[in-house]
């Protein structure tokens, strides 16, 4: 977690704050899309007749895509802050790898939004079994192309 000399790794560093930075422009659409969704939801007519489970589930998934997108965006934000006060480009592996836990915070936390807002329109459009049936589907998908994929099918592989 300390610096990385910039003359042995500093682009390494670099490159990987780009490829992380690329990764969230293909993310952070998807997470504003349902916080825009979520936004507009409550000045529908029929929000207030949501029962107290389907109240939930918006809170769950209004709050998880509102905090998602603060730390998806911050590591945009790190950048444009700092690489004017610096003038140089990112070669701290700390700060990297800060980066990198705030994303996968990010992550996890859009993860449990998607989860409640499917929970929430599947609430809407079904009755009984079927909505639990679709919110564990989705979430399993989730759970498995989103964490389980990277972390346990490709463990044992090297870079």
């Amino acid at each position: 977690m300390d610096e990385i000399p910039l003359e042995e790794e500093g682009d390494d560093v670099d490159d990987a704050f780009r490829a992380v930075m690329e990764g969230l422009r293909t993310t952070l659409p998807g997470v504003q899309v349902l916080f825009a969704f979520l936004l507009i939801l409550p000045l529908q007519e029929s929000f207030a007749g949501l029962a107290v489970a389907e109240q939930i589930a918006f809170y769950l998934a209004f709050f998880g895509s509102a905090l998602a997108s603060i730390l998806l965006i911050a590591p945009s934000a790190h950048q444009r802050i700092r690489a004017p006060v610096s003038g140089v480009k990112r070669r701290s592996a700390r700060h990297l790898h800060i980066t990198i836990r705030i994303t996968i915070v990010g992550t996890i936390v859009f993860a449990v939004a998607l989860a409640a807002a499917v929970y929430l329109v599947s609430s809407l459009v079904m009755d009984g079994i079927g909505v639990v049936l679709t919110t564990i589907a989705v979430t399993a998908l989730l759970g498995w192309s989103w964490f389980y994929v990277p972390l346990v099918t490709f463990a044992n592989q090297k870079r």
